[in-house]
């Protein structure tokens, strides 16, 4: 119980920090490409300098994040990702550590969400935040579920069958996860963290709703759990060996 206890604290400072820090991402691409000069440079409509800073600047987040993780004891700010490695079979956690890891995970998002909003101009307000709804209700909830059964797959795939070197795997998750951010912009935001949508809900009093709940944490946890099991069917984890007579 200590153990999942300290989990939870690690979570809750992590989830924190992290929703802080990515709530930015938005308003630090736009000023580093308008430093540049790059920000209104496109290919057939597609904004390459935008998206590849973007890129850039998860890639750090996630690189820096996995370090303090990893001081925390395996802190990690994403409910699905803690679920997703549970459901595949890997890592120490239980059910009773996660019923500690998730509250705790969403109430750091809050904290985060909270945190940033007071400390940020008022000027730039408008360009942080967190995921929203932008179509109806069932096909918001299909597409977390379906973005969150994508990430979580691919994180597997890349953690536990990628190349070796940390740096290429943390470039190749940062990769994954602007694409398809761009792809799930217009429908839920799109989150694929449970935690860090309730954040936002909190700051906006939607956090209590059953559209939120279904939305950002029934289906994303659908997805990933989904996701988990496939990449069992895939990649069988080695049977024991039998010991000789």
């Amino acid at each position: 119980m200590a153990t999942a206890i300290k989990a939870a604290i690690g979570d809750a400072v992590l989830t924190f920090m992290w929703v802080f820090c990515a709530s930015t991402l938005g308003l630090a691409t736009s000023t580093i490409t308008a430093q540049l000069g790059l920000q209104r440079i496109t290919y057939n409509g597609f904004p390459y300098p935008s998206v590849f800073v973007t890129t850039v600047l998860v890639f750090i987040l996630v690189f820096v994040f996995t370090i303090i993780g990893n001081a925390l004891g395996g802190a990690s700010f994403n409910p699905t990702g803690v679920a997703t490695f549970y459901a595949a079979g890997v890592g120490s956690d239980t059910l009773i550590s996660m019923a500690l890891r998730f509250p705790a995970q969403a109430l750091g998002a809050a904290g985060g969400a909270l945190a940033i909003m007071e400390v940020m101009p008022t000027k730039y307000k408008h360009m942080i935040g967190g995921p929203s709804l932008k179509v109806d209700l069932h096909t918001g909830a299909i597409a977390e579920g379906v973005l969150t059964f994508l990430i979580s797959f691919i994180v597997l795939l890349i953690v536990l069958r990628g190349p070796r070197s940390d740096f290429l795997k943390t470039w190749l998750l940062a990769v994954a996860t602007v694409a398809l951010v761009m792809s799930g912009s217009a429908y839920t935001g799109p989150s694929m963290n449970p935690a860090n949508a309730f954040g936002w809900a909190y700051l906006n009093n939607w956090h209590n709703t059953w559209d939120q709940f279904y939305v950002y944490w029934i289906c994303p946890f659908i997805g990933a759990i989904s996701a988990a099991w496939l990449f069992r069917i895939v990649f069988p984890p080695p049977k024991p060996k039998q010991k000789k007579a």
